[in-house]
């Protein structure tokens, strides 16, 4: 038993170790970057339109396919019938052999791979403003959650100040100094702050699991978390800049170029679908019945070529020619919405900017100053139960509204980055 305590300590110690050491790994939170690898490699929606792109990339095998040649076999003058009373059916029995190919004229195969690569990149494109959209979702709920934490971490600070000024007033009163009515009043006023509490909590359980459902994470939400800068950057570029930046970087532009190409090269395939293939044949045949004993091998050849009198793929050609015009619409259209998009978003960063500097360099100070200021005066009887409520009512309304101002932000910082195509303000 001497022997076995210290091995039983041992034990105990590494375990307590073990548990902290699991516990540490469950609060550290996922960086932005983390999870933004981690999105691109769990989604499901995002996984699968990648396949699709693989599709696209598969196409081109078959485009630039040839023709298969055509091989045909046949016999014929098999008797049925005995022949001066003899049964030999094989006697008199043709055997021929045809080989024939299709050949493609006017770059017909060239230009299906063409439009068919074309296509790959219109997906891959398409793949990437997939892909842009998504992590503007996923940016938004990161933010949100950060959001939540920085209004709990509020709510909780809030809390734990208000029970401090409320164990000076039982102080107070059990001296003499506070009437029982007054620290009813303050003690019932703890119920807003507790409503606080919970209402942050809750938000922020919630943001968590949108977020776990975005990354295709089965975590536990007690056990998920994550971390980053929840402040504003008070720099920002000119609206030129962040227009040429998108576009150089917007995949639904470089989707619409693309289409615009691709129109053309179906252009030009309509017009060698409308040209004439010729058919090139060749045979041999075996035929016994002739009288003639050098000549019962043959072989032959031919070519077929049909008259495209008709039919010269005329309604393709016309309709090709007008895609082009209208994918040239369509590209203009995609280009002042780029415009337009970046034009809103950098107003709307602008704009929570002007609002965020006084918060910064005055509001938030003067609404500390001022609550301290009240609650001394309150504590020496110099100001009223009224002015120390509202006091504290205006500090916690300032802080909430600026961090709703910073959440503000850095949702229109992700709008932003959003309508340029990469993500120039983190």
């Amino acid at each position: 038993m001497i022997l076995r305590k210290p091995f039983i300590s041992l034990l105990l110690s590494c375990a307590a170790l073990m548990l902290t050491s699991m516990s540490l790994n469950a609060q550290t939170g996922l960086t932005w970057e983390q999870v933004k690898i981690k999105f691109e490699t769990a989604n499901p929606t995002l996984k699968a339109d990648a396949i699709n792109v693989q599709e696209m990339k598969a196409e081109e095998i078959t485009a630039y396919l040839r023709p298969n040649p055509q091989l045909t076999l046949s016999t014929d003058g098999t008797q049925l019938t005995p022949y001066k009373g003899v049964w030999q059916p094989l006697v008199g029995t043709q055997y021929q052999s045809n080989f024939s190919y299709l050949h493609e004229r006017d770059r017909k195969r060239e230009f299906r791979l063409e439009t068919a690569k074309e296509g790959t990149q219109i997906a891959g494109s398409q793949h990437e403003d997939l892909e842009r959209n998504l992590l503007f979702n996923l940016r938004s709920v990161f933010v949100q959650t950060l959001q939540a934490k920085a209004v709990l971490q509020l709510a909780r600070q809030e809390l734990d100040y208000y029970d401090h000024i409320i164990d000076i007033s039982r102080d107070r009163f059990k001296q003499g100094d506070l009437a029982q009515v007054d620290l009813d009043r303050i003690e019932l006023q703890r119920v807003q702050y507790e409503s606080d509490l919970q209402t942050a909590e809750v938000n922020l359980r919630t943001s968590k699991i949108q977020l776990l459902q975005l990354l295709n994470d089965k975590t536990p939400v007690d056990q998920f978390d994550v971390q980053g800068t929840f402040d504003f950057s008070d720099q920002l570029q000119p609206l030129a800049t962040f227009r040429q930046i998108a576009l150089d970087n917007r995949p639904d532009l470089r989707a619409a170029l693309e289409s615009a190409q691709q129109s053309i090269t179906n252009h030009k395939l309509a017009i060698a679908n409308g040209s004439t293939d010729p058919t090139f044949s060749a045979w041999y045949t075996y035929n016994p019945s002739f009288n003639n004993p050098y000549a019962h091998q043959t072989v032959g050849a031919s070519v077929s070529i049909p008259l495209r009198i008709f039919d010269r793929n005329q309604g393709e050609k016309q309709r090709t020619q007008l895609d082009i015009g209208r994918n040239q619409q369509v590209e203009d259209a995609v280009r002042a919405q780029v415009f337009a998009d970046v034009d809103s978003a950098h107003a709307q960063v602008n704009s929570n900017l002007i609002l965020l500097r006084p918060y910064k360099d005055k509001y938030l100070a003067q609404a500390s100053r001022v609550r301290d200021t009240i609650t001394f005066s309150y504590q020496h009887g110099g100001a009223s139960l009224l002015d120390f409520l509202n006091a504290q009512s205006d500090y916690r309304n300032v802080q909430l509204a600026y961090l709703q101002l910073v959440g503000s932000y850095l949702t229109a910082a992700s709008q932003l980055n959003l309508a340029v195509g990469r993500e120039v303000i983190q």
